[in-house]
Protein backbone atom coordinates (compact mmCIF):
# COMPACT_ATOMS: atom_id res chain seq x y z
CA UNK A 1 0.00 0.00 0.00
CA UNK A 2 0.97 3.34 -0.33
CA UNK A 3 -0.70 7.11 -0.45
CA UNK A 4 -1.82 8.23 -3.75
CA UNK A 5 -1.60 12.43 -3.88
CA UNK A 6 -3.54 14.02 -6.51
CA UNK A 7 -1.89 17.75 -6.80
CA UNK A 8 -4.75 19.01 -8.29
CA UNK A 9 -7.06 18.08 -5.64
CA UNK A 10 -5.15 19.38 -2.95
CA UNK A 11 -6.18 23.23 -1.56
CA UNK A 12 -3.68 22.93 0.55
CA UNK A 13 -5.39 23.34 3.75
CA UNK A 14 -2.75 20.89 5.54
CA UNK A 15 -5.77 19.08 7.45
CA UNK A 16 -3.40 16.13 6.57
CA UNK A 17 -0.32 17.67 8.25
CA UNK A 18 -2.49 18.34 11.09
CA UNK A 19 -3.76 14.73 11.46
CA UNK A 20 -0.30 13.32 11.40
CA UNK A 21 0.93 15.21 13.66
CA UNK A 22 -1.93 14.86 15.79
CA UNK A 23 -1.38 10.69 16.09
CA UNK A 24 2.43 10.39 15.65
CA UNK A 25 3.53 13.28 18.24
CA UNK A 26 -0.05 14.37 20.12
CA UNK A 27 -0.39 17.96 18.97
CA UNK A 28 -1.10 19.88 15.84
CA UNK A 29 2.34 20.83 14.26
CA UNK A 30 2.58 20.90 10.60
CA UNK A 31 6.63 21.20 10.96
CA UNK A 32 6.06 17.42 12.90
CA UNK A 33 3.97 16.17 9.99
CA UNK A 34 5.33 12.80 8.07
CA UNK A 35 3.80 14.64 5.05
CA UNK A 36 4.61 17.50 3.15
CA UNK A 37 3.00 19.72 1.60
CA UNK A 38 4.97 22.15 -1.00
CA UNK A 39 3.16 25.37 -1.80
CA UNK A 40 4.56 27.38 -5.13
CA UNK A 41 4.68 30.97 -5.14
CA UNK A 42 1.78 32.03 -7.61
CA UNK A 43 -0.22 29.98 -4.90
CA UNK A 44 -1.99 28.18 -7.31
CA UNK A 45 -1.38 24.68 -7.14
CA UNK A 46 -0.36 22.89 -3.69
CA UNK A 47 1.73 19.50 -3.82
CA UNK A 48 1.21 16.95 -1.35
CA UNK A 49 4.27 14.59 -0.54
CA UNK A 50 3.77 11.60 1.35
CA UNK A 51 6.10 8.56 1.83
CA UNK A 52 6.06 6.80 -1.57
CA UNK A 53 6.58 3.42 0.70
CA UNK A 54 9.47 2.36 -2.18
CA UNK A 55 9.92 -1.02 -3.98
CA UNK A 56 13.54 -0.36 -3.23
CA UNK A 57 13.97 2.05 -0.55
CA UNK A 58 17.26 4.16 -0.44
CA UNK A 59 16.44 4.92 3.32
CA UNK A 60 16.50 0.75 4.37
CA UNK A 61 19.81 0.86 1.86
CA UNK A 62 21.64 2.84 3.93
CA UNK A 63 20.16 2.21 7.59
CA UNK A 64 23.62 0.88 9.25
CA UNK A 65 21.71 -0.47 12.21
CA UNK A 66 19.44 -2.07 10.15
CA UNK A 67 16.70 -0.78 11.97
CA UNK A 68 14.46 -0.33 8.24
CA UNK A 69 12.33 -2.65 7.06
CA UNK A 70 8.88 -3.26 5.53
CA UNK A 71 5.85 -4.13 7.27
CA UNK A 72 3.94 -7.56 5.94
CA UNK A 73 0.87 -6.64 6.48
CA UNK A 74 1.06 -3.21 4.97
CA UNK A 75 3.83 -3.14 2.79
CA UNK A 76 5.12 -0.04 4.40
CA UNK A 77 8.42 0.79 5.22
CA UNK A 78 8.84 1.37 9.00
CA UNK A 79 11.53 1.97 11.15
CA UNK A 80 12.08 0.51 14.55
CA UNK A 81 12.71 2.90 16.93
CA UNK A 82 14.19 0.77 19.03
CA UNK A 83 17.04 0.00 16.90
CA UNK A 84 17.63 3.42 15.68
CA UNK A 85 20.68 5.00 16.75
CA UNK A 86 19.92 8.54 15.38
CA UNK A 87 22.50 8.71 12.19
CA UNK A 88 20.04 10.64 10.36
CA UNK A 89 21.36 8.48 7.13
CA UNK A 90 17.67 7.81 6.29
CA UNK A 91 16.61 11.07 6.25
CA UNK A 92 19.67 12.22 4.06
CA UNK A 93 19.13 9.64 1.37
CA UNK A 94 15.69 9.76 1.14
CA UNK A 95 14.81 11.73 -2.37
CA UNK A 96 11.69 13.12 -1.14
CA UNK A 97 12.57 14.50 2.50
CA UNK A 98 9.63 13.06 4.42
CA UNK A 99 11.98 11.24 6.94
CA UNK A 100 12.52 13.77 10.16
CA UNK A 101 14.02 13.56 13.27
CA UNK A 102 11.82 13.08 16.41
CA UNK A 103 12.59 16.07 18.63
CA UNK A 104 12.71 14.46 22.29
CA UNK A 105 14.74 11.33 21.49
CA UNK A 106 16.34 12.45 18.69
CA UNK A 107 15.57 9.26 16.74
CA UNK A 108 13.88 9.09 13.07
CA UNK A 109 10.53 8.73 12.16
CA UNK A 110 8.63 8.20 8.92
CA UNK A 111 5.18 7.41 7.72
CA UNK A 112 4.07 3.52 8.79
CA UNK A 113 1.04 4.44 6.84
CA UNK A 114 -0.62 4.08 10.32
CA UNK A 115 -0.88 0.78 10.32
CA UNK A 116 -3.41 0.38 6.95
CA UNK A 117 -5.82 3.62 8.00
CA UNK A 118 -3.50 6.50 7.56
CA UNK A 119 -4.58 9.65 9.74
CA UNK A 120 -3.82 12.02 6.79
CA UNK A 121 -6.23 10.19 4.12
CA UNK A 122 -9.33 10.54 6.73
CA UNK A 123 -8.46 13.96 7.22
CA UNK A 124 -7.97 15.52 3.59
CA UNK A 125 -11.77 16.94 2.68
CA UNK A 126 -11.70 17.06 -1.27
CA UNK A 127 -9.89 13.62 -1.75
CA UNK A 128 -6.55 14.54 -2.48
CA UNK A 129 -5.03 11.65 -0.64
CA UNK A 130 -6.28 7.54 -0.94
CA UNK A 131 -4.37 4.63 0.28
CA UNK A 132 -4.08 2.94 -3.01
CA UNK A 133 -2.39 -0.11 -4.19
CA UNK A 134 -0.08 -2.60 -2.61
CA UNK A 135 3.49 -2.40 -3.99
CA UNK A 136 4.55 1.17 -4.06
CA UNK A 137 5.23 3.89 -6.15
CA UNK A 138 5.82 2.24 -9.53
CA UNK A 139 2.24 0.46 -9.35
Amino acid sequence: MFIKASFDLCTGCRLCQLACSKRNFGGFNPHLSLIKIISYPDHLSQHPVPCNQCRNPFCMTVCPARAISRDEATGAVVIDRKRCIGCGLCAKYCPLDVIIQEPEDKKYIKCDLCGGNPSCVSACPTGALELAGTGGENE
